[in-house]
């Protein structure tokens, strides 16, 4: 289908006969598409960097692949069904209108709730900003106080950073070392004027999932709203938000499969949780996200939830056995590899490492031919060690040799086979050159060792 309409497309608009040559402007969409990568016989070169090949793609929690039948849903919408689904008085604007509720359907039915319950926005982002800020301003004149975690999302962190400017007051729960929250520690910071319990569901850096269950007892006991960021949750693990007692849930589309810029906030009905809007406009979405609905990308967001409801479970298997072969295979041939977070309760599809005795930046350089990443994509231009790992107890030192490892629906065998040999290569590599792993195979505890200063 989708090859179909873009050689229809094609046809229509560049295979017209003419006598003027089709040039490429130099500041079109189609020039600077081609631009950035410099191809050569020996390789690709981008940003400085020379890598023989497109390299290996291990990073699906920065964002993941659009598969080819949600790209068949959307693009009808691009071409020809292309009405606004605000536009009441034709058939273009109807038919696009029926395609929003569609897709809205699917994306409930996703994790147990009703259409009616489900608000598109541009991503999990904003769904948190609106979750977090716009609960606590509605409830200001009795409840200034905030629950979440140090291992929150930065989009978290900084609103609740925001509503501490503004007079509120926020209590950051520590994790154990296995990251997950403590639920003693949970129940005892709640209070009479406690507003929102904000926890993530599954951990974008690590991996791990928190007792959803458990957490949403504690808040339905103390009749507090509890929120949860589901980014890297929907489609990887079941959701039932009647179970866990959500009462607000933030969703993205590029995370299973769908496209880039657009997300979905769930709100709750029954009982109702309210929330200030944090867009002023034509009151689109019951008020709540104004703006026009990006029809095309919420119909591939339908679809992405609609394949993830059919394929989770032989995704889930396919894909923890892909993360056994790939952490069997790295431990099988180096020592000194650390899994950072719970090994029991976590997404199969992420897998946090650590090197002892070898450089984080350096790995990452070295591993150019496998695109991983140091941390989550929102922080990990920042040298500093991630502060995710920091608030587990991780050593500064294992904190800066982190290697996420993200594994998903189109990974194949070979390219984890590949991923092993190229990181127990750098490993191997950097590992000769450290003086410290050299003490630490003669038997020395490198940590009693007192270093002086000169």
């Amino acid at each position: 289908m989708a090859s179909k309409l873009i050689s229809t497309a094609i046809r229509r608009n560049f295979l017209k006969p003419s006598t003027v040559p089709f040039l490429l402007r130099p500041y079109s969409t189609a020039a600077a598409a081609v631009e950035p990568l410099e191809e050569e016989s020996s390789g690709i070169t981008m940003k400085g960097v020379k890598i023989s090949g497109r390299p290996l793609y291990l990073d699906m929690q920065a964002t993941s692949p659009v598969d080819p039948r949600v790209l068949d849903a959307m693009l009808p919408f691009y071409l020809s069904r292309y009405g606004n689904p605000h536009s009441r008085t034709h058939l273009y604007g109807w038919e696009s209108e029926n395609a929003v509720e569609a897709a809205r359907t699917q994306i409930s039915t996703l994790i147990n709730a009703s259409p009616k319950e489900i608000i598109f926005t541009s991503g999990a982002t904003e769904s948190n900003n609106i979750s977090i800020k716009g609960v606590m301003h509605f409830y200001k004149d009795k409840k200034r106080h905030v629950i979440t975690t140090q291992t929150e999302h930065k989009c978290v962190l900084d609103s609740c950073r925001h509503l501490q400017q503004e007079g509120f007051e926020i209590t950051y729960l520590p994790v154990k070392p296995d990251g997950l929250v403590d639920l003693e520690k949970l129940r005892e910071s709640i209070r009479p004027d406690t507003g929102l319990v904000s926890v993530m569901m599954v951990n974008n850096e690590i991996g791990v999932i928190q007792p959803m269950e458990e957490i949403g007892r504690i808040c339905k006991e103390f009749n507090v709203p509890f929120h949860t960021d589901a980014a890297q949750a929907l489609g990887k693990v079941p959701i039932d938000v009647d179970k866990m007692n959500i009462s607000l849930m933030s969703l993205s589309g590029h995370k299973i499969y769908g496209p880039k810029g657009v997300g979905a906030l769930y709100m709750r009905r029954r009982p109702r949780i309210r929330v200030e809007p944090q867009m002023n406009g034509g009151g689109q979405e019951r008020g709540i996200r104004s703006g026009t609905v990006p029809t095309p990308l919420v119909v591939g967001f339908g679809a992405a939830c609609e394949l993830a409801m059919k394929e989770m479970e032989y995704d889930g298997e396919r894909i923890n056995a892909l993360k056994d072969r790939l952490l069997n295979g790295i431990r099988g041939k180096i020592d000194g590899v650390v899994v950072n977070g719970s090994e029991e309760s976590r997404y199969a599809g992420n897998l946090n490492l650590s090197f002892a005795f070898v450089e984080g930046e350096s790995l990452l350089m070295g591993l150019k031919e496998v695109a991983v990443s140091s941390g989550s994509a929102c922080t990990s231009a920042s040298l500093e060690p991630s502060y995710v790992l920091r608030a587990l107890g991780v050593d500064e030192d294992m904190a800066h040799t982190s290697i996420r490892y993200g594994i998903g629906r189109f990974t194949t065998e070979e390219e984890i086979d590949k991923a092993v040999e190229l990181t127990v290569n750098q490993v191997v590599k950097l590992r000769e050159m450290s003086p410290l792993y050299e003490m630490y195979k003669d038997g020395i505890d490198i940590k009693s060792i007192q270093w002086s200063q000169h």
